[in-house]
C-alpha cells in the first residue's frame, strides 16, 4: 500500500501549485469528466500514485505527450471470479489490465470452495504484487449450498482473522437467499460481522416481499438482474445494479436501457466469469463500454458506471475522477465513442512490460487437489426410475436454466440419450473426498452427436462435470481431467481430442494468458467437431452444477430444484 505521509504530502502540493517538477505529466491532454461529461483540454500532473493538477500547463521529470488523446478514470470491474479467467491473478493482471482496467473487486470463492482459507490468502498475497489493484470481497457462501460436496466450508470464524486485510473491502455476494430468509442462524453470524462493512448482494428473479427481507440485512448491490424490470425494483429499493457481460451470463442487452442520467450513479459494471479467449475476440470492460455507446447510452453515463458509480458503491473514495488529489487510474483513449484504449497508467505508472516485469510472484498453490478415482463407463448409467425424465434446458448467454420434463426411451431399465432431441447426458463427479458420489441427469441444448466435454470447473463446489452422448466418452474425458489435475477435455470415444490442464486447485492454469487461448480455440474447435452448437460450451458446463440459480441444477449428490431449494433425485 502506498505511503501518503507528511513528505509525500509535500511533494505533492508543491507539484501541484506548480512549484516544482511533478513525477509524470500528461501533456496537452482532453480529460472527460465522468461528473459532468466536459472535455477539458490540459496537462494532468502526477506525483506518486495521486493527481496533483489539472487545468494548467505542468513539467514533469517524465512526460508523455498525449495530444488527441481522451482521458477518462481508470475501469472498476465490480464484481468478478479471477479463477474463471483460468490464469493466475498474475496473468490476469497482464491480460485486462491494458484493457484500462485499474481495479477489480473480486470474490475468491472458487478457490474458497476447493481449498478453503488458504485459497483466499493465495488471493490476498497476490493482490499484495500485482499491478492492477485487485480488491477482495471474503467469500460468504462456501459451500454455496449443503446440497453439493465442496473442498472446504468456510464459517464466520475462518472469515474474520481476513476482515482486516488491507485489500478487504467486505463479503462477497451471499448467494444463498434462501438462508438469509429462513434468517438461518449460520447466514446471520456472517451478516452481524459484516453490518459496519460491504455486503454484496446475488438474488436472481428475488422480488417483492422476498427481495425486502434480504435487503433488510444490508446488502447494498446485485449483478443477477436479467431484465429491466427485475433491475428497476431492485434499483427503487436501494440497490445499486451491475450490469453483467461475462462469457456465459450476457446481460448487457437487456439491462443497457436502465442506464439512464438519472440512475447512472447507482450503475455499474461487472464480467463475473470471462476467459482470455473472449477477452482477446471482444474486450473486457472497454467491450461492454462500447457497445453501450453504440445502444445509444450516453458516453457520460457509460464512463461513469465505469468508474465513479462503481467507486462509490464499493467505497473506493479515492479513485473514479481524474482531479487532483484523487488516485492517478487513468485510461487514454484514441477514441471516446468507441473506447480505444492505446495507455493505460495504473497508481502513476505507464503500463507496460518493464512494469509488468517488475512484479514479485508468489508460487502457485493447490497442485495436487484431485482427490478422486477414476471412472468407468458404467457409472454413468441413469436407471429408468419415471415414465417422464428430468431436464436441464441451457439457454444460451444464461445461466438460468430451465426445468424440462421429457420422455426417454429404456434400453435394459436404463433411460438413454436421445440425440434427434437434443438431450444428453450430463453428470456431476465428486472430486474433494473421493466419495464416490456420481450425480446422473440429462441436458437439453449443447446438440452434441457423438463424444463428450469435461470440466473440473464447476460453480461453485468445483466437482466434475461432464456432458455427453455416449458413457465411454464420458469416462475417457473426466478420466483425462483427473490426470491433468483438472482441467477441460473434449473426448470421442477412447480417444481425448483437445484438453487445458488446470492444475492450481483445478480452475487455473500455469500457462501465459496468450496459451491458455490457443489451448481455448483448440477446444471450442474439437467441441464443435463432436457438434456443439453452444458458442462458450466449457464455462456452460461449468454452470450446470450450480445449485443457487434458478431453476433445475445437478450437483453431485442428485438433481436439484432451485425453486423448491431441494434434491428431487439423489
Amino acid at each position: 500500500m502506498n505511503n501518503h505521509d507528511a513528505a509525500f504530502l509535500e511533494r505533492a502540493i508543491l507539484a501541484g501549485a506548480g512549484e516544482e517538477p511533478a513525477d509524470l505529466v500528461l501533456k496537452n491532454a482532453r480529460v472527460f469528466s465522468v461528473i459532468d461529461g466536459s472535455i477539458l483540454e490540459t496537462d494532468v500532473a502526477i506525483v506518486g500514485d495521486r493527481i496533483v493538477g489539472t487545468g494548467e500547463i505542468y513539467t514533469g521529470e517524465t512526460e508523455i505527450d498525449a495530444r488527441g488523446r481522451v482521458l477518462v478514470p481508470g475501469f472498476i470491474d465490480t464484481h468478478l471470479h479471477i479463477e474463471s479467467s483460468l490464469v493466475t491473478p498474475f496473468e490476469f493482471d497482464r491480460c485486462v489490465l491494458p484493457h484500462g482496467v485499474t481495479t477489480v473487486i473480486c470474490d475468491p470463492h472458487e478457490i474458497a470452495n476447493v481449498l478453503g482459507s488458504e485459497g483466499i490468502q493465495y488471493f490476498l498475497d497476490s493482490s499484495l504484487r500485482t499491478i492492477m489493484d485487485i480488491r477482495v470481497n471474503l467469500s460468504s457462501c462456501v459451500p454455496a449450498t449443503a446440497f453439493e460436496t465442496s473442498g472446504a466450508c468456510l464459517e464466520i470464524e475462518d472469515l474474520l482473522p481476513l476482515r482486516d486485510h488491507p485489500k478487504v473491502i467486505g463479503l462477497a455476494e451471499f448467494m444463498n437467499f434462501p438462508g438469509v430468509l429462513a434468517a438461518d442462524p449460520k447466514v446471520l453470524a456472517k451478516l452481524e460481522a459484516f453490518q459496519d462493512g460491504h455486503i454484496d448482494g446475488h438474488a436472481p428473479l428475488l422480488s417483492g416481499l422476498g427481495l425486502n427481507g434480504y435487503l433488510a440485512t444490508g446488502i447494498r448491490t446485485d449483478h443477477e438482474a436479467t431484465s429491466a424490470d427485475e433491475a428497476l425494483e431492485k434499483l427503487s429499493k436501494g440497490m445499486t445494479i451491475l450490469i453483467r457481460e461475462g462469457s456465459v451470463s450476457k446481460d448487457l442487452e437487456a439491462l443497457a436501457p436502465i442506464l439512464q442520467p438519472d440512475v447512472s450513479g447507482f450503475v455499474a459494471l461487472c464480467t463475473d466469469d470471462r476467459n482470455p479467449l473472449d477477452i482477446a475476440e471482444e474486450g473486457h470492460l472497454d467491450s461492454m463500454i462500447r457497445r453501450l455507446i453504440a445502444k445509444g447510452t450516453r458516453p457520460l453515463d457509460a464512463y461513469r458506471a465505469a468508474s465513479w458509480s462503481a467507486a462509490k458503491a464499493f467505497g473506493l473514495k479515492d479513485r473514479g475522477v481524474i482531479a487532483p488529489g484523487w488516485k492517478a487510474d487513468i485510461v487514454l483513449l484514441d477514441d471516446l465513442e468507441t473506447c480505444q484504449v492505446s495507455a493505460v497508467i495504473s497508481a502513476g505508472r505507464l503500463v507496460g512490460k518493464k512494469l509488468f516485469d517488475s512484479r514479485e510472484l508468489i508460487d502457485p498453490v493447490g497442485l495436487t487437489s484431485m482427490n478422486v478415482s477414476h471412472v468407468d463407463a458404467e457409472k454413468f448409467r441413469c436407471p429408468a426410475k419415471n415414465d417422464e425424465v428430468d431436464v436441464i434446458g441451457v439457454v444460451p448467454g444464461r445461466i438460468i436454466t430451465e426445468h424440462l420434463k421429457r420422455d426417454l426411451a429404456r434400453v435394459d431399465g436404463a433411460n438413454v440419450v436421445d440425440l434427434d432431441q437434443d438431450i444428453l447426458k450430463v453428470a456431476v463427479v465428486e472430486r474433494h473426498r473421493n466419495s464416490g458420489n456420481i450425480g446422473r441427469c440429462f441436458v437439453n441444448g449443447f446438440g452434441l452427436q457423438k463424444g463428450a466435454i469435461a470440466s473440473s470447473v464447476g460453480h461453485d463446489s468445483h466437482n466434475i462435470c461432464v456432458v455427453g452422448a455416449d458413457d465411454l466418452s464420458m469416462a475417457t474425458a473426466v478420466n483425462r481431467v483427473i490426470d491433468m489435475q483438472g482441467g477441460f477435455a473434449v473426448a470421442d470415444g477412447d480417444d481425448v481430442l483437445a484438453e487445458l490442464a488446470l492444475p492450481l486447485a483445478g480452475l487455473m492454469s500455469l500457462k501465459s494468458f496468450e496459451d491458455v487461448r490457443v489451448d481455448l480455440e483448440a477446444l471450442r474447435e474439437a467441441a464443435g467437431k463432436i457438434g456443439c452448437v453452444l458458442p462458450e460450451p466449457f464455462l456452460q458446463v461449468a454452470f450446470l452444477p450450480l445449485p443457487v440459480i434458478p431453476h433445475l441444477k445437478l450437483t453431485d449428490k442428485g438433481v436439484f430444484d432451485v425453486n423448491r431449494f431441494e434434491l428431487i433425485t439423489g
